[in-house]
């Protein structure tokens, strides 16, 4: 389960927590990750991750895919910094060397079973409201994943299985085949 501190904190406390401490500013309030993630999120992460990398490399792509923990900036009112599990982005003057600082153009959440409301609920709204044009939400327990394309004012999702193959909105010929997958 998350852990919250309530206070109205600023990106100078998140960046001020200790290295071995994982957690996120959501509109203000510290977040504290408990638990780390299981084996098979770390295998998801993994696997989804050398897909999209060899894609954009293959692909002469200027995108970058970034994994947890990094930080992601959302906005510049600076109460909401959150460290996706996989973060691709494709505007270069968006990195830093803290992370990300505006929306990813992509971004994948490996649901972990003490964190299901914040990944679907809250930051599914942080999400859309900051920009990110495509979020998925991977679910290990369900073996099912929700793609929502956000693009402009464009609000749509699907659901799959692991069964499945998932066409990338922001590429044009990319699909992750999820049975391919080795989970």
């Amino acid at each position: 389960m998350d852990m919250v501190q309530s206070n109205f904190y600023t990106e100078e406390d998140y960046y001020n927590t200790p290295e071995n401490v994982r957690c996120e500013l959501i509109n203000g309030n510290l977040i504290y990750a408990q638990a780390s993630p299981s084996r098979i999120h770390q295998k998801i992460q993994r696997e989804l991750t050398i897909i999209i990398g060899n894609y954009i490399k293959s692909n002469g792509g200027k995108c970058e895919v970034y994994t947890a923990p990094f930080a992601v900036k959302l906005n510049k009112d600076k109460s909401n910094i959150v460290e996706p599990d996989i973060s691709v982005i494709c505007d270069p003057d968006k990195l830093t060397d803290r992370g990300c600082t505006g929306a990813p153009d992509w971004i994948i959440e490996i649901i972990s079973p003490y964190n299901r409301s914040h990944d679907y609920i809250t930051k599914l709204n942080l999400y859309k409201d900051a920009g990110v044009r495509e979020y998925w939400i991977v679910d290990p327990t369900t073996s099912g994943i929700l793609v929502y394309h956000m693009q402009d004012d464009d609000f749509d999702v699907k659901s799959y299985t692991f069964n499945d193959s998932i066409d990338v909105n922001i590429y044009d010929d990319l699909s992750i085949d999820f049975k391919s997958l080795d989970i």
